[in-house]
């Protein structure tokens, strides 16, 4: 019995080696492919009637992945029995189809795909966040740059958006914004009252040219900043399809459009404000364009400089409310330095800006350190990661105190420091995280989404716990007179 088992498995190796041609089992292998090349092209001598354990169907669920050549040993062996040379090959990467998801899903997938295509590009090996090579998505200028390069080169929608590209739309959005905030914040005497016609309030025609003066100041200064350094933008992934990078705007109109914007928004600041407002809205032009930009070069000390530029548009939106309800002259001694404490509030909110770009910039940077040392621009990122993950951790501490320090200035309610403790807490331990492993092991990854969202949520909780606002709200439902009415008929009654 045995004897005929083993003449039986000869017999079938001998027929599978003469039956086969290359490419037989070029996708996969299994019993049903086995018997079909055994069958195939009529049998010149026919095939005997096997036991059926030859072909008998494996009990385990099978694999529904395809498999391919050279999976199984067998198949090397076959190739070789038939003279054909059938080398493995490699498995195509998983990669995921994009064209029916959402734009943030999409732009997830991109990255996931691209990282998938990195790893098998280099033998294999995964890309990582954590990665020095590791490439960030265009910036929003880069965006635009794109979009315009699509129309003609003499087509007016390509000039207004290779312009507005000079902005960096995004950072300017959240300058405004910051501006805006301290403004609605500034503890103007009854807001939301009855009597509100005979006190000061806030004027929407100031907060109109402080939100437009203050774009048109952020957009000079974006645009500065492009005409300096075309050539580092040009060496890093993020900032490689800018206009000026790619020719969409020659450098006179470029200048052209900074000196305009910049005159513009002053002048608007200063008629439409206060002249100190507007000469805060030329220092941020100055100091970013002159200071900042050329530094990059030269110093680690440019991160401190640009945090100094991220925390003027918030006292700006101070100064601007502040000179609404000035009482004196209202210079910029009375509206950033007040005898009675009062502009505490605005320098708490300029600090709270200048602290945030620590957190925010050390990981961001870290991801690219590569590219900023092969540009040339100094930065802590690839100078000394560890003072970069320490100087992101001292920042993200002094939120809370700042917090502290607005409800104690009768800027928001003591609720305030309760409500945004979990964000600040949150931000310290994304923080710490960084710290502790460099920006390895993602660390980098998650402080920059918490610094992303700490911002927007410490600024709404502000605004809904605006000192008085809800008393003055329910007061003005229900019909109560207000604290000052009462005194002032509480002093008739006297007399």
């Amino acid at each position: 019995m045995e004897l005929s088992k083993r003449s039986a498995s000869k017999e079938m190796t001998s027929i599978v080696c003469s039956r086969l041609r290359s490419g037989v089992f070029d996708n996969s292998v299994c019993w049903q492919c086995t018997k079909r090349a055994l069958l195939k092209g009529g049998a010149e001598r026919p095939v005997p009637n096997y036991p059926a354990r030859f072909f008998t169907r494996s009990t385990q669920p099978r694999n529904t992945t395809p498999l391919r050549t050279g999976y199984f040993v067998s198949n090397g062996l076959l190739a070789r029995f038939n003279g054909t040379n059938v080398a493995p090959t490699a498995s195509t990467p998983d990669v995921t189809d994009t064209s029916t998801l959402l734009p943030h899903r999409r732009r997830q997938a991109e990255r996931r795909n691209a990282a998938v295509l990195a790893g098998a590009g280099s033998g294999g090996s995964s890309a990582t966040s954590d990665a020095p090579t590791a490439t960030m998505a265009p910036d929003a200028s880069s965006l635009l740059a794109a979009a315009a390069a699509q129309h003609p080169a003499d087509s007016l929608r390509r000039k207004l958006s290779s312009l507005l590209s000079l902005s960096k739309p995004r950072l300017t959005v959240l300058v405004v914004l910051s501006a805006m905030v301290p403004y609605a914040l500034y503890p103007v005497p009854a807001f939301l009252s009855t009597a509100a016609t005979a006190t000061p309030s806030l004027s929407p025609l100031t907060l109109l040219f402080l939100t437009t003066g203050t774009t048109l100041c952020s957009a000079a200064a974006n645009a500065l900043n492009m005409l300096y350094e075309p050539d580092t933008d040009a060496k890093m992934s993020r900032t490689r399809a800018r206009p000026l990078v790619r020719r969409l705007l020659t450098t006179k109109a470029a200048v052209l459009f900074a000196v305009g914007c910049g005159a513009a928004g002053t002048l608007a600041l200063y008629w439409g404000v206060n002249p100190t407002v507007a000469f805060l809205g030329a220092s941020n032009i100055a100091i970013y364009a002159g200071m900042y930009t050329p530094l990059k070069r030269l110093s680690v000390l440019n991160t401190w400089v640009g945090a100094i530029v991220g925390g003027i548009p918030p006292l700006m939106g101070w100064a601007a409310a502040a000179g609404e309800s000035a009482t004196a002259d209202g210079t910029w001694r009375e509206l950033l330095f007040a005898s009675d404490g009062s502009s505490l509030g605005g320098w708490l909110f300029a600090s709270l800006l200048f602290a945030w770009q620590f957190p925010h910039f050390m990981p961001l940077s870290w991801g690219i350190r590569e590219e900023y040392k092969a540009a040339g621009l100094r930065m802590l990122a690839w100078t000394n990661p560890a003072r970069n993950s320490r100087v992101a951790l001292r920042y993200s501490l002094v939120f809370i105190p700042i917090c502290l320090g607005l409800c104690a200035a009768g800027v928001t309610e003591w609720s305030f420091a309760v409500t945004s403790a979990p964000v600040n807490l949150w931000l310290v331990a994304e923080a710490v995280k960084f710290w502790r492993h460099e920006g390895h092991k993602g660390s980098a990854k998650g402080l920059f989404w918490a610094s992303v969202w700490h911002l927007p949520v410490v600024m709404v909780l502000a605004l809904a716990q605006k000192k008085g606002m809800w008393g003055r709200v329910w007061r003005s439902v229900m019909g109560e007179p207000e604290e000052d009415e009462l005194e002032e008929f509480y002093d008739e009654e006297e007399e």
